[in-house]
């Protein structure tokens, strides 16, 4: 019997606890402690049971401790180029109820959550969230730190940008390509491609503003 993965999770606040929550049911990993980056007070008290360790703090952690980011925007990134400085690998959380092809790849850091399905020789990237109840198309590319809210649906050949939001309940449809830095507001229905840096919503979906900084 093989000891578990000890894990960090980045990130303090509710997604943090949505992300222990899945942590708890996937055997190959032990949860360790939490860290924060932005209010150095919340150190000071512990995280469902678990201490909370302040960014600069981590280093010693790095060697013998695996991590993954729980915040919910694609500006986790900032979290996870700190971690990756101080020499931290990352672990992929996919919870045991999600259904993902043999075929797929999914990059380092990513979260697959509870209900997921993904279809075959789909390629999903680093640091991507997928949440719960999310449905993957086959052959869809997804770029690092893609956020994709519970209850999106994403067709099969479909290919989104890096750092790019799917809000909750999103429909992407076939053969669309959804570009980098995008926004794609709560049950928005995506029939054609999005320039990147664009948010849209509605049914069908249309470009509200151009130009964003991303979510």
């Amino acid at each position: 019997m093989t000891d578990k993965i000890k894990l960090i999770i980045l990130g303090t606040r509710a997604f943090a606890e949505e992300v222990a929550d899945l942590v708890s049911d996937c055997a190959e990993y032990e949860l360790a402690a939490f860290a924060e980056n932005w209010e150095r007070e919340r150190c000071a008290r512990p995280l469902l049971g678990r201490r909370v360790i302040w960014v600069d703090d981590l280093a010693p952690l790095a060697s013998s401790h695996q991590a993954v980011c729980a915040i919910g925007t694609p500006r986790r990134s900032l979290f996870v180029g700190q971690a990756e400085q101080l020499g931290f690998r990352f672990a992929t959380v996919r919870h045991p109820t999600a259904r993902v092809s043999r075929t797929v790849v999914v990059g380092a850091g990513s979260i697959v959550s509870a209900g997921v399905v993904v279809a075959t020789q789909t390629v999903i990237g680093r640091h991507v969230i997928i949440n719960r109840g999310s449905l993957i198309g086959h052959h869809t590319r997804i770029g690092d730190y893609v956020t994709i809210s519970p209850g999106a649906n994403v067709a099969g050949s479909v290919e989104i940008g890096a750092g790019t939001y799917i809000g909750m309940g999103g429909i992407i449809s076939d053969h669309v390509k959804v570009g980098a830095q995008c926004m794609v507001m709560a049950g928005a229905v995506v029939v054609k491609d999005v320039p990147e840096r664009s948010q849209v919503g509605g049914v069908p979906a249309r470009v509200i503003k151009t130009g964003i900084e991303g979510p």
